[in-house]
């Protein structure tokens, strides 16, 4: 069995490709950057990369591919974007119409595909720094939310933010601002420390994608902007079709985190 912490992506993904990995992503590839996938037809790939230069505490762009080509050649050149990820999910008209393993039947040559950063990344930097990730520690999803910050509309796309939540123990959370701060291509510092009402999050063990993790005393649920942003944004933009990853299956590149660092 591949040791998962410190095996290089290609190592991993690989092994995705054959359907020897199903599950989220978190805690695989230490060092190297994740990135969450949405992936548009030619005629919506401008309108939705100007959506994302908008928004790029939501939607940072790391990786544009060209139209009909699932190969990311900045980030993971002779990777495949169409098997090279866990777990897929299909939108027609905002509708969740399937969650695959591949999109090789899905895939068409007008496609345009978009690689968005990740708060996976920073999540070595964290841990590096003595502060717990605790979707890691208990082997669950990280808990996303739809919340009630809108992104700022670009042409036929619009919708809500969605956030990631970590607890952090209330004396780290300076911290935890001045570590993920630096990784401003992967999300940067949090949007919300504190109060989740404040952002339209009604109950935190119910998370709108992920698991729910358990907030021991002395900590504060912290947010970040989340990268499966673009599926709430389907949801409200209703485009024809749009391919993401599933929540919490990322694809792994080639970058270093330390590169996307400033």
């Amino acid at each position: 069995m591949l040791e998962l912490f410190h095996a290089k992506p290609e190592e991993v993904r690989g092994a995705i490709r054959k359907g020897e990995i199903n599950r989220p992503t978190a805690g695989m590839c230490a060092g190297y950057a994740q990135a969450n996938l949405a992936v548009l037809p030619k005629d919506l790939a401008f309108e939705f990369l100007l959506f994302c230069q908008r928004n790029p505490k939501p939607c940072p762009v790391l990786d544009v591919t060209e139209v009909g080509s699932f190969e990311p050649v900045l980030t993971a050149p002779g990777a495949d974007l169409r098997t090279d990820i866990p777990k897929y999910r299909i939108y027609k008209y905002g509708q969740l119409v399937d969650e695959t393993s591949d999109i090789l039947n899905y895939w068409r040559e007008d496609l345009v595909a978009f690689l968005l950063g990740c708060s996976f990344t920073f999540e070595s930097g964290l841990l590096q720094g003595g502060i717990p990730v605790r979707h890691i520690e208990e082997g669950r999803n990280v808990p996303m939310y739809i919340t009630n910050i809108p992104c700022k509309p670009a042409g036929r796309f619009s919708g809500p933010m969605v956030v990631s939540m970590r607890p952090i123990p209330y004396q780290q959370v300076v911290k935890a601002v001045q570590i993920t701060s630096r990784y401003p291509a992967v999300h940067g510092a949090p949007v919300h420390i504190g109060d989740p009402v404040l952002i339209g999050i009604k109950d935190l063990d119910k998370p709108d994608f992920g698991d729910p993790v358990t907030i021991k005393p002395g900590e504060v649920p912290v947010f970040w902007a989340c990268g499966v942003t673009p599926q709430a944004v389907a949801m409200q933009s209703k485009p024809p079709f749009m391919i993401t990853h599933a929540p919490g299956h990322m694809f792994i590149t080639d970058v270093l985190n330390e590169d996307l660092t400033v």
